[in-house]
């Protein structure tokens, strides 16, 4: 297999996995993911909905990676805008299916299933490095162009700013988004290195000139 279709089939499969993942953090209902936390938050302060509000801010982040780092638009940014909410709503479908009316410990599992699954399926296409959805991307740049802190880092103070933005304007905040938040960046980086990586680039490695 190439290496150019390894990354397409790891664009998609990151993507569809992330709405899977999506789907089951609404199922466990035990917080959402700090970007959605935060897009509630500033849907709340002009008294509108979050899908109106999905589509403002999105589209901003969008012009700004556009002018700034337009490397990270590709071929996974549009999957990510049409595919997600598909994924996501099949995955919540069918949860509702198997399991209508989980306990708090199904809950808890739904949870941890969503943030382990949410780190995996972002690593992959990450990795595979035909574009990022615009929230991710603002991370990878911060990381990548400007070099201002380790991408998990980058990745753990911007997910903290979205938490305290929804927080602040009456977003749900649950122990899912804590968790997202603190932890998401590192859990990517460990995934990258362990598993997307090698699975692209094999035993020899990410090549220098692709190291970023």
């Amino acid at each position: 297999m190439s290496q150019k279709t390894k990354r397409i089939l790891m664009a998609f499969f990151g993507v569809i996995v992330t709405g899977f993942c999506v789907g089951t953090f609404q199922k466990a209902n035990l917080g959402t993911d700090p970007f959605t936390c935060f897009v509630t938050g500033i849907a709340n302060i002009f008294g509108s909905t979050y899908s109106t509000f999905y589509v403002i801010v999105t589209g901003a982040l969008l012009i700004g990676v556009f002018l700034v780092e337009r490397h990270y638009i590709g071929i996974a940014t549009v999957i990510n805008l049409f595919g997600t909410g598909i994924s996501a709503d099949f995955m919540r479908g069918l949860w509702d299916m198997l399991i209508p009316n989980p306990g708090m410990g199904g809950r808890v599992v739904l949870m941890l299933i969503g943030v382990l699954g949410s780190c995996f399926s972002a690593s992959v296409y990450f990795t595979a490095d035909v574009g990022v959805s615009a929230y991710d991307a603002v991370s990878l740049i911060a990381a990548n162009k400007y070099k201002l802190l380790p991408f998990k880092v980058c990745r753990v103070l911007s997910d903290l700013v979205c938490v305290t933005v929804g927080l602040v304007f009456h977003a749900m905040v649950g122990v899912g988004t804590v968790i997202t938040a603190l932890f998401m960046g590192p859990v990517i980086q460990w995934f990258n290195t362990h598993v997307s990586e090698p699975f692209l680039y094999g035993k020899e490695g990410k090549p220098v000139e692709d190291q970023s």
